[in-house]
């Protein structure tokens, strides 16, 4: 960091989990015109940096952007990318520099100006931006962004333009991981096009990344083109890459096999007993900051009444972790017992055993803790997922069947699909879930704190379920004010505590990141984020 050590410690236990995981492919020397296909979904949002926080809008907001910082594509360390500096001398105020001789790829400079009128746009409430809350830290959002009424002012007062190329960031208080935030896609820097003719923006992305937006139509595909001006460090080695939208992963495989399709970065749960046969070493399964969870709609008073945290636990205890991830993933998921991920480790913040007894499959004892809690709300619970990627319907009908047998009711438990992955978030940000949902979280960056603030913070911008406790809050903000690493990551984990504590959601398992891929394909990689690191993928 350039000052912050949480990152540099849990970035080493990326590194070590990764250190022995191959590339893959042969590492021929490719054909730098060709384009390859891939699997994909279709985003929930238009791809506006500070509007996208799932990962099918955030693989190519990676592929067509670049910011201050990047996580590097095998350890997840946060190195400078178009930051020349970040200086600071008390972990509050930041004097930021932009380097020199980049530009978007319509030619225009990139300067201080160009992130700072990003940053406002997307902390202004009127712009109704998903990731709003990560510049909540930035002095004068508590204006730009009230909790409640009209903004009364247009732009942070926290951010200043110095120069062309530097700019001033000041903050409510002290944080000290607040540079290694900064690869985040939020932070990304527009160009004037995005505010002089926003909805031509919107249907064509101009960005500064590898890859230019050739074309979209939603429901079918999106085309990526290489940018052969890119002055970036990172230029693609392949000449495109199609990402072709799938609403069933078992297809994408299939099309993989019959030669249809280049590369599936999730191989579906029916297939992992086949995929060592069908692909050799054209599959790729390593470790990743991802863990799957169900999460609660808070805003139903069913779950949110004195007691319901009994019924949680008492689910959390019905779910035969163990077997699931032996049957269904052939143990390519690994039972969790806290609420982060063991790629951080455990300077990190990571805390094996942390779930106790309460994420042990113990039948008995969750039947006797739900009926103390006053029972399933209405008798049962409906588990929502989307049906289009990630093998959930397997899963979840897993899950479902493990609950019913601790609770001998073959109907206490029952899966609800929802057709598209869009859909299905549209339905989460609407407020329109009544029981719990799937609610998988792949990191932003490898931090204990983005495993815990965003997803249960009061109002965070991923905690879809409303859960709200003051005594977690509180020990948020007092960890994000230390700024010693050992002591700030303790405060951390007291905060998890809470989240135990009150089970404000049942932690299922940690996930592995998959790929398989065609006999065209070289050197393809998963980084620590489980996304294919696509610059880098040679098409023969």
């Amino acid at each position: 960091m350039r000052g912050a050590t949480h990152a540099g410690r849990a970035v080493c236990a990326v590194a070590l989990a990764l250190a022995a995981t191959a590339c893959g492919g042969g590492g021929g020397s490719g054909d730098a015109g060709a384009v390859l296909s891939a699997s994909w979904g279709d985003p929930q949002n238009p791809l506006e940096p500070a509007n996208t926080n799932e990962v099918q809008g955030g693989k190519v907001l990676d592929m067509i952007f670049r910011g201050l910082k990047r996580y590097h594509p095998r350890t997840g360390e946060a190195q400078d990318m178009l930051a020349e500096s970040i200086e600071t001398s008390d972990s509050q105020n930041f004097t930021i520099t932009v380097k020199d001789g980049w530009t978007f790829s319509n030619g225009e400079k990139v300067t201080a100006r160009s992130f700072v009128d990003a940053w406002n746009y997307g902390a202004s409430l009127r712009n109704n931006q998903r990731n709003a809350y990560f510049f909540g830290y930035i002095e004068g959002y508590d204006r730009v962004h009230p909790e409640s009424g009209e903004q009364s002012a247009d732009t942070l007062s926290g951010l200043k333009v110095v120069d062309d190329r530097t700019f001033t960031v000041k903050l409510t208080q002290k944080f000290s991981t607040f540079p290694d935030t900064l690869g985040y896609n939020a932070f990304a820097p527009l160009p004037r096009a995005f505010f002089d003719d926003h909805d031509a923006w919107v249907r064509k992305p101009i960005g500064n990344g590898p890859y230019l937006v050739d074309s979209y139509a939603r429901g079918s595909q999106m085309s990526l083109r290489t940018w052969k001006d890119y002055p970036g460090p990172d230029k693609a080695r392949n000449g495109g890459v199609d990402l072709k939208v799938y609403t069933d992963s078992n297809t994408a495989y299939t099309d993989l096999m019959a030669g249809n399709l280049d590369l599936v970065d999730d191989v579906p749960a029916a297939q992992l007993k086949n995929v060592r046969n069908d692909l050799g070493d054209r599959y790729l399964n390593t470790p990743a900051g991802i863990l799957q969870t169900l999460a609660f709609p808070y805003y139903d008073d069913a779950w949110n009444k004195p007691g319901s945290e009994k019924v949680r636990k008492g689910l959390s205890m019905a779910i035969d972790r163990e077997q699931i991830t032996d049957t269904i993933f052939r143990k390519t998921r690994t039972p969790a017992t806290d609420w982060t991920s063991p790629v951080l480790g455990k300077d990190g913040g990571f805390q094996a055993g942390l779930c106790g007894e309460a994420c042990e499959y113990r039948p008995d004892e969750a039947k006797r803790l739900i009926q103390e809690g006053g029972g399933l709300p209405g008798g049962r619970v409906t588990i929502t997922y989307n049906a289009d990627t990630g093998s959930h319907r397997a899963w979840v009908d897993a899950v479902c069947n493990s609950i019913n047998n601790a609770l001998d009711d073959e109907r206490a438990c029952t899966g609800n699909p929802v057709g598209t992955f869009a859909d299905f978030r549209g339905r989460i940000t609407e407020q329109k879930m009544s029981g719990p949902f799937r609610a998988g979280w792949q990191m932003d960056y490898p931090l204990i704190q983005n495993f815990l603030q965003p997803l249960y913070y009061t109002d965070a911008s991923s905690n879809d379920g409303k859960w709200s406790n003051q005594d977690f809050d509180d020990r948020v903000d007092r960890a994000n004010r230390e700024t010693d690493d050992a002591r700030a990551v303790d405060l951390f984990q007291q905060a998890e505590e809470v989240v135990r504590d009150h089970m404000a959601a049942i932690p299922l398992w940690y996930q592995n990141g998959s790929a398989g891929w065609s006999d065209r394909l070289s050197d393809v990689a998963l980084n620590p984020f489980s996304v294919p690191v696509y610059d880098q993928i040679k098409v023969s």
